[in-house]
């Protein structure tokens, strides 16, 4: 029991929490970045391929991390087409990891929200004289809840990304160990202490993050 405690003041054990959240928060600022504005485009303009995309969207939230991992992996080598960026095997890679797992999440549930909205309001709006584009931010505005609810299931994917992080991140030591990848490798190694300390400091994490969202969920419906 005191290893236990002695571990979680370790400087290991607070530079791979750190590093888990800055990556994990700068992925999820990433997707919302792109998530954003994109579902609620999807959701308020009419284009060709607009319903092709929106099935796309919603079938790419299934992806299997490991698969995205190896083809990032591929792109990201010194011999593959954005090799000169040096990314592999760094935090940078990491984020684009897990942003690009996180952004469909973010797509789909903003989408839905505003469809909702738009179908509701969309029409007092233009009356308004509002256009499509100029309606979005009213529309984002009036569903913020669900906008966050978004955010919060974009962080909540990429804080507990395993597979992809580790393929393009490599697990290094002080550099790109996270949470996930952590706890697998000192599990297999026995050090049992490190693992259930950062285990522990994940399943916090995600039932605060599951809390917000279920509360947020019934504070819309009142």
């Amino acid at each position: 029991m005191e290893d236990f405690w002695i571990t979680l003041g370790s400087g290991e054990f607070v530079r791979i929490v750190a590093l888990s959240l800055g990556v994990s928060l700068s992925a999820t600022t990433v997707a919302i970045v792109l998530g954003l504005p994109l579902g609620a485009a999807l959701a308020v303009f009419r284009f060709p391929g607009r319903r092709a995309l929106i099935v796309i969207v919603n079938a790419l939230l299934g992806l299997p991390p490991v698969v995205v991992g190896l083809a990032l992996y591929l792109l990201l080598s010194y011999s593959g087409p954005l090799g000169m960026l040096r990314l592999l095997f760094t935090p940078g890679a990491m984020v684009l990891a897990q942003a690009v797992l996180a952004t469909p999440i973010v797509t789909a549930l903003v989408h839905r929200a505003v469809a909702d909205l738009w179908v509701e309001y969309g029409g007092a709006l233009q009356v308004d004289g509002a256009t499509r584009l100029r309606a979005i931010p009213s529309l984002l505005a009036m569903g913020r809840l669900r906008v966050l609810t978004a955010g919060l299931a974009g962080f909540g994917r990429t804080i507990s990304e395993v597979g992809a992080i580790l393929v393009v991140g490599g697990n290094i030591a002080g550099y790109t160990r996270t949470m996930t990848t952590a706890i697998a490798l000192e599990t297999s190694k026995g050090n049992l202490s490190l693992a259930l300390g950062l285990g522990f400091v994940l399943i916090g994490i995600s039932v605060a993050v599951s809390a917000t969202v279920f509360t947020l969920a019934a504070e819309e419906k009142r």
